[in-house]
């Protein structure tokens, strides 16, 4: 008899010849349909797996922070991390204040420690961030705040250190640099060598001031300075009134110079109370060992557009802003 191939040609096989080749066929089919069922199934796990880190994800953002704080049933240390560059990215202010509010509606928080390592930041950020733990403070007299310091915690972080009732200390952490710093780069002199000219168009004599391609006049120069001279005052005075008589400044003129201490050099002068960590302040200090961080998490969104803002922040924004 004659049997079409798969590929259409007509072949006269015997029936022995037959069953072999319709075996065979099956056993393709088979087969096929097999590894049809296998890729079916692996995708629909994948797809399960997908949808599981969605939720796994939608999860974390709408719960948004810390929420197994209020299933703390024993006295504890509240911690609030300030850390990293004190900016609107890093939305420095907002953290602190939300941490520390949430660990004030806590009757179980004896003490709440803010742990310090930052190289400083924005002044406007430093001075909300200030102000706002001194309003929370004064609500919130029978809650003792604390700042710990690890590596680092100058400029704009020891203004808002300063807000604290007491500064803790490592002998071998950096603190101070009160001052203000603003900088860049002037290429006119490279401009004239290659024959380029600048063409800004501005109203109003001081508009381009800064601008790295346009000669500085020493009138706009001093303009820079009382700015940073008048940011500085504030800076000053913002740390006196946090400190009060703490800081022996006619004794080290040194201090609102915009120089760096170590821990142990920052006890001296009056920068730091005492030398502890967060470990020896809950326990010794607070008498609350355990401890629980109440920093605000980012979102999965919020995160994202960190990463984008970092991204996109420009050297301009650097020349043009002034930092601690």
């Amino acid at each position: 008899m004659k049997i079409r191939l798969p590929n259409g040609e007509l072949k006269e096989v015997g029936s022995e010849q037959q069953g072999s080749w319709e075996q065979r066929t099956l056993e393709k089919l088979l087969l096929e349909t097999y590894k049809q069922n296998r890729r079916a199934s692996l995708w629909k796990w994948v797809g399960r797996a997908v949808w599981l880190v969605l939720f796994l994800i939608l999860i974390s953002v709408m719960a948004g922070g810390n929420k197994n704080v209020g299933a703390i049933a024993k006295k504890h240390t509240a911690v609030i991390d300030l850390d990293g560059v004190i900016d609107s990215n890093n939305d420095t202010a907002t953290k602190i204040i939300e941490g520390m509010e949430a660990a004030y509606k806590s009757p179980n928080v004896k003490g709440i420690i803010l742990r310090a390592n930052s190289p400083g930041g924005s002044p406007v950020i430093s001075k909300v961030a200030f102000d706002e733990i001194r309003r929370l403070k004064a609500a919130n007299k029978n809650i003792p705040v604390v700042v710990v310091m690890e590596d680092v915690c100058a400029s704009g972080c020891y203004y808002i250190a300063s807000a604290a009732d007491k500064i803790y200390a490592n002998p071998s952490s950096l603190v101070g640099s009160i001052g203000v710093i603003s900088g860049g780069f002037g290429f006119t002199g490279l401009m004239e060598k290659l024959g380029v000219e600048r063409r800004l168009k501005t109203a109003g004599e001081n508009k381009g001031m800064g601008d790295p391609f346009t000669p500085e006049s020493p009138e706009q120069n001093q303009i820079w300075q009382d700015m940073l001279t008048d940011i500085h005052q504030q800076f000053v005075a913002a740390v006196k009134e946090g400190r009060g008589n703490k800081i022996k400044d006619a004794e080290n003129p040194d201090v609102f110079s915009g120089r760096v201490y170590t821990g142990e050099q920052g006890k001296t002068v009056g920068l730091v109370d005492e030398f502890g960590s967060i470990y020896t302040v809950s326990r010794d200090v607070f008498k609350a060992p355990d401890m629980v961080n109440y920093t605000p998490k980012d979102s999965f969104s919020n995160s994202l557009g960190r990463q984008f803002g970092v991204q996109l922040k420009s050297a301009t924004d650097a020349y043009l802003q002034p930092s601690w």
